[in-house]
């Protein structure tokens, strides 16, 4: 169980493996209603003159999914990277190249999750402002999703919005390779583990893929 304030002692001795161990464990955590008692202002005071955070997680900016709490972390713990349809760009890239080149994190996760307002816009076509092009990002997952028997390709079909969700994930780690050559490399030579998930709204649970 992982109840310490990460240290740059802590942090040296988790491996890739281990952070997604520790995220998974948390997760279990979580949706048992076992959460650590941590004293969030003990780890501040910890915390104020450095930071070691084990892992980063790019993860959607829905209110449901509070990254730290579904995963039963401190402060201090992670790297969280919040945006619509967890996608990535330069600016994304380069704090996740700080998070793990410069800051020693071990694992990036990227995570998804159900019934997610930006996968049904993309599904959709919605436009509006920014939100357009942010969603053009997007529209590779909902084209590589395939339906049968003539199902719905839009909003109202909840289990298409998740595949596309669940593909949208794995596009982003795909991203993530191509576009940035530290992170391939560091994951290339097992420096950090790079891993998809899925949050589930209905029940708390996190599946790793």
């Amino acid at each position: 169980m992982n109840t310490v304030t990460q240290s740059a002692k802590t942090q040296a001795c988790i491996s890739p493996e281990v952070a997604v161990k520790i995220l998974k464990e948390g997760n279990e955590r979580f949706i048992s209603n076992k959460r650590v008692n941590r004293e969030f202002l003990k780890q501040v005071e910890e915390t104020a003159g450095g930071q070691y955070p084990f892992a980063a997680v790019v993860s959607c900016i829905d209110s449901r999914v509070p990254t730290e709490v579904v995963f039963d972390l401190g402060i201090g713990d992670i790297f969280n990277v919040r945006v619509a349809g967890n996608i990535v760009n330069d600016d994304i890239l380069g704090s996740l190249e700080f998070a793990c080149k410069i800051a020693g994190a071990k694992a990036i996760v990227v995570m998804g999750h159900t019934s997610c307002g930006a996968i049904m816009g993309a599904c959709d076509g919605a436009q509006l402002g920014n939100l357009t092009q942010m969603l053009n990002k997007i529209k590779p997952a909902v084209e590589l999703t395939p339906t049968i028997n003539g199902e719905l390709r839009t909003s109202k079909n909840t289990d298409f919005v998740n595949k596309v969700a669940t593909k949208n994930v794995e596009l982003t780690i795909q991203t993530i390779k191509k576009n940035s050559d530290i992170l391939n490399e560091m994951h290339q030579c097992g420096s950090i583990a790079i891993v998809g998930a899925m949050y589930d709204v209905k029940t708390g649970k996190i599946t790793f893929s």
